[in-house]
C-alpha cells in the first residue's frame, strides 16, 4: 500500500511555514542558529530557537498548555483545512494521531517544580498532563475532537521517524483512513544540560563530518504530515519505504561499525523495492559528534559504495531531538514539492575539512540540483540512544 504524504505543516528556526523554511533551507541560510546564554550555567551556546509568537492554546484546553503543544498547534494550523476535510470525509474515529517527542512539556514541569521547592506550592498554571509523553497526541486529538488511535513514540532522536513508520502500519492494518503524524520538541534546560553533562555540546555551529567536529547544537521544531491511502493531486509524494533496527550497543554511544544503521538503510531499500543507485539524495543524521559521524560514514559507504549525494542539515536547525526524524523527512518532502521547480536539495554547511579517517562521501554543494529523472527517491537517516536506528525513503509516488 502506498502511504501518501498529502499535507505538511512545520515550524523551526528556519521559518514559520513551509515556504519560508524551504527558501532558507535550500539557500543554506543558518542565521536561525543564534548564540544564547541562560540554558546551561556559565555557557553561551548556539541554539535553533523559534522566535516568532506562537498561537495560544484554547482556554478549554488549558491543561494542555505548554510550549511544546504551542509549536505543534502552529504546525497544525498550517494544514487545518486539509485536516478538517479528512475528518469530514472519514469521520473522527477513523483519523489517527501518531507523534514523536522526547521533551513534551518537561520545561513547564521543571519551572513548576522549582516554584514548589521555593514556595511549597505549584503555580496555578501547572498540570501534570503537560509533562506526560502522551501530551502532544492527547492535545491534538482533543483539539480536533478525534477518537481514533492517538499515541506518542519516544525513542529519543528516532521518535518522529518511527511515528511515520507506525502511521503507515496503522493504514496498512486498516486501523485508520488517515493519520496525523510527525513530531515536536521544544528547547528546554533539561536536555541542554543533559547533553552538556555528556560533553557532547559544541560552543560553535556544529560541523558534521569535519575533522574539526566537536559536538552538537540543539534546536526545536514541530512537523505534522497528513498521511492517507489516497493521493490528493497529480504530483503526489509518498513514504515509499522504511527500515528500523535496534542494535542495543550502548545507552548513548553508537555501534562503531554502523551495523544497525546499515540494517535500517537496507531494510528501507528492500521495503521500497529499490536499489542503492535509485536514491537521489540522502539526508544524514549527521550530529557532528565524533562517534556518530564516524559510524554513519562507514554505514553509508557500505550501502552506497558508488556514492550518493548527501548532507546533514543540523548546522541549519540544530538537533531537534524527538522532532528531528520528521523534520528531516519534511526537508526531503520540500525537495520533491512541485513549487521546488529548481529541484534544489539542502547543501552541506561545514568547513570543508574532511576527516581523513572517514570514508569520503559525496557532499551537496550550494546550488546543487537533483537530476531530471521520471521518479525521484530520497532517503533520511535517524539514529538514537540505545542503538535505535531508522531510515525513511520519501519519493515521487508511483
Amino acid at each position: 500500500m502506498t502511504a501518501y504524504l498529502n499535507a505538511l505543516g512545520l515550524i523551526c528556526d528556519l521559518g514559520n511555514d513551509r515556504e519560508e523554511v524551504a527558501r532558507r533551507l535550500f539557500a543554506g541560510d543558518g542565521s536561525g542558529m543564534r548564540n544564547e546564554s541562560g540554558w546551561v550555567p556559565e555557557r553561551v551556546l548556539p541554539v535553533g530557537a523559534v522566535k516568532t509568537e506562537l498561537p495560544l492554546i484554547p482556554g478549554h484546553l488549558a491543561s494542555h498548555s505548554s510550549r511544546n503543544n504551542q509549536l505543534l498547534l502552529a504546525a497544525a494550523l498550517q494544514i487545518e483545512g486539509e485536516i478538517r476535510h479528512a475528518i469530514q470525509r472519514h469521520g473522527p474515529d477513523r483519523i489517527g494521531v501518531i507523534l514523536g517527542t522526547s521533551t513534551s512539556g518537561i520545561d513547564e514541569a521543571s519551572d513548576s517544580i522549582a516554584a514548589w521547592l521555593r514556595d511549597r506550592q505549584f503555580p496555578e498554571t501547572y498540570d501534570y498532563q503537560q509533562q506526560e509523553l502522551s501530551a502532544p497526541a492527547n492535545f491534538l486529538a482533543d483539539w480536533l475532537q478525534l477518537s481514533g488511535p492517538a499515541y506518542v513514540i519516544s525513542t529519543a532522536c528516532t521518535s518522529s521517524a518511527r511515528a511515520l513508520l507506525s502511521a503507515r502500519r496503522a493504514l496498512d492494518q486498516g486501523l485508520c483512513d488517515a493519520v496525523l503524524c510527525g513530531g515536536v520538541d521544544s528547547l528546554c534546560k533539561l536536555t541542554l544540560n543533559g547533553f552538556s553533562a555528556l560533553e557532547a555540546m559544541s560552543t560553535k555551529r556544529c560541523n558534521p563530518f569535519s575533522r574539526n567536529r566537536d559536538g552538537i547544537n540543539i534546536g526545536e521544531a514541530a512537523v505534522l504530515f497528513l498521511m492517507t491511502r489516497e493521493s490528493n493531486g497529480a504530483h503526489a509524494i509518498a513514504l515509499l519505504g522504511a527500515g528500523a533496527s535496534c542494535d542495543a550497543h550502548h545507552i548513548s554511544a553508537p555501534e562503531p561499525t554502523g551495523r544497525g544503521a546499515r540494517q535500517a538503510m537496507q531494510q528501507a531499500l528492500d521495503s521500497a523495492g529499490l536499489k542503492a543507485q535509485d536514491i537521489d539524495y540522502l539526508n544524514l543524521h549527521g550530529t557532528a559528534t565524533p562517534l556518530n559521524d564516524a559510524m554513519e560514514s562507514l554505514a553509508v559507504n557500505a550501502i552506497f559504495p558508488e556514492g550518493v549525494l548527501c548532507s546533514s542539515t543540523k548546522p541549519l536547525t540544530g538537533h531537534t531531538l524527538g522532532a528531528a526524524g520528521a523534520l528531516e523527512a519534511a526537508f526531503c518532502w520540500l525537495s520533491l514539492a512541485p513549487e521546488n521547480t529548481e529541484r534544489a536539495v539542502p547543501p552541506q554547511l561545514w568547513d570543508g575539512e574532511a576527516d581523513p579517517q572517514l570514508p569520503a562521501l559525496r557532499w551537496t554543494a550550494p546550488g546543487e540540483r537533483l537530476a531530471h529523472t521520471d521518479r525521484r527517491c530520497l532517503m533520511s537517516n535517524s539514529f538514537a540512544f540505545g542503538g535505535n536506528n531508522i531510515s525513511l525513503i520519501i519519493g515521487d509516488a508511483p
